[in-house]
């Protein structure tokens, strides 16, 4: 189950892809509505559950809450010495190089393998966190695409081969997806993943996507999709 999810992962990551290429005027939309979606699977998903296995097992919970300071803090590392996102292309100018983009998109591709691994130890835990934490990824996914198609192309790489590295990206959550099959967590330490995915997501969503979703454009209705995206997701978890 957790390949053919990673497999819906790839779709997302190369329609990002082609989007950023075709309709790069209309993704504001998209992506407001994404932040919504993770808002939601890390307060109305991740977080129960966490506290759900902490009383089960009883876990320390400082714990999981130290794995998602890490999370934040890591992908936030990364982000400032190794990513370079589209959003900011304007502070590199005097980087614009073939192999800046491909080394950014490189970092990506890694990125994208931890999402595949993240779908897999989600349904770890159970289906439906599995499920949820499918549809974050997903979710932001689609802006990773999207991130690889702009980056290669602003850095004067050609649309050939930034395809061909989007096509990589795609792919590298099937990757990961897969290697979850030859592990096992314990109960202990999926607390702790779920913590670190948590605080990855948070990041994602504040730095990264919500900041890029109002950069340009007018607040208000966007606003309203990201909340569209929050009660979204609160009703897939009551419904499950």
């Amino acid at each position: 189950m957790p390949i053919i999810f990673a497999t819906i992962s790839f779709i997302s990551t190369f329609l990002g892809g082609l989007f950023a290429v075709k309709f790069k005027d209309k993704l504001h939309f998209i992506m407001a509505f994404a932040a919504g979606i993770i808002l939601g699977v890390v307060s109305f998903d991740i977080f129960p559950e966490i506290i759900s296995q902490i009383n089960l097992n009883s876990f320390r919970a400082i714990d999981p809450m130290i794995a998602l300071v890490a999370g934040f803090l890591i992908f936030h590392i990364l982000e400032k010495t190794i990513l370079i996102h589209h959003s900011h292309e304007e502070d590199y100018s005097a980087h614009h190089h073939p192999q800046v983009g491909v080394l950014s998109a490189l970092a990506l591709i890694g990125h994208s393998v931890m999402d595949g691994v993240s779908i897999g130890l989600g349904f770890q835990v159970n289906t439906v966190v599995g499920l949820l934490v499918t549809i974050a990824v997903i979710s932001h996914d689609f802006t990773d695409g999207m991130n690889t198609i702009t980056l290669m192309l602003n850095n004067k790489n050609s649309l050939k081969k930034s395809i061909m590295f989007l096509g990589l990206d795609a792919v590298a959550p099937i990757l990961g997806a897969v290697s979850t099959l030859f592990f096992h967590l314990p109960p202990y330490y999926l607390v702790l993943y779920l913590g670190f995915f948590a605080g990855f997501l948070l990041y994602i969503g504040a730095s990264d996507i919500l900041p890029e979703a109002h950069s340009k454009h007018s607040s208000y209705p966007l606003i309203g999709l990201t909340i569209l995206g929050v009660i979204f997701i609160f009703l897939i978890t009551r419904l499950t």
